[in-house]
């Protein structure tokens, strides 16, 4: 099995790549997101792979980084949902933005991937909750006060933010990614954290 390929960018399509490799040319299927942060073409690029073998054919699928294979590969993993649907909303939505849709529950978002639906997108939730990284997520820009009540208080202010964000008529994923990205310590107030989140936003 191919773990990754690395080679000569030759072209970029609408949904592959095609990467030289000793004179054979791959055809990587990758996100749309991704294809973003390709070097230009005759340059060297190393893609992670997967490899989705068929009756009627072997199809590659390429990624930038491990975590966006992880991804990939544990929403595969969800009955319903193949590699197609997979490049599907990893192309809508890059690794993160996953997370964060579904630690807000945010089934609509999700759903917006084409060929996804409103039930796939809550499976999808519902099987992914516990499997991905969501505490690394929540944690990721808050400050690090170095106690349990802190953290304790600091979620509870964000879940509050969270809140007023929706009720002003802001998606549930980009109020949380937003509240995310502000540093919390044992003074912020919920009025103090909105103010700079709406800024994040703006």
């Amino acid at each position: 099995m191919l773990s990754y390929i690395r080679g000569e960018l030759i072209a970029i399509e609408a949904d592959k790549v095609i990467l030289d490799v000793n004179g054979v040319g791959f055809g990587i299927y990758m996100p749309l997101q991704s294809m973003n942060y390709l070097p230009p073409t005759g340059e060297e690029v190393r893609l992670h792979t997967y490899m989705n073998v068929r009756e009627d054919a072997i199809q590659l699928y390429g990624f930038l980084t491990r975590d966006d294979l992880k991804v990939f590969k544990l929403i595969i993993g969800v009955s319903g949902i193949g590699p197609k649907g997979g490049l599907s909303i990893l192309s809508q939505m890059s690794p993160d933005d996953l997370r964060f849709a579904v630690m807000a529950n945010d089934s609509k978002t999700i759903a917006k991937a084409p060929g996804i639906g409103k039930k796939t997108a809550e499976k999808l939730i519902i099987e992914l909750k516990d499997k991905l990284d969501i505490e690394d997520v929540l944690n990721r820009d808050v400050e690090d006060v170095n106690a349990i009540s802190s953290v304790n208080t600091s979620n509870g202010i964000q879940a509050e933010a969270i809140q007023a964000l929706v009720a002003l008529g802001y998606g549930s994923t980009e109020a949380t990614r937003a509240v995310k990205k502000v540093s919390v310590t044992e003074d912020t107030t919920v009025e103090d954290l909105l103010k700079v989140a709406l800024k994040n936003m703006i």
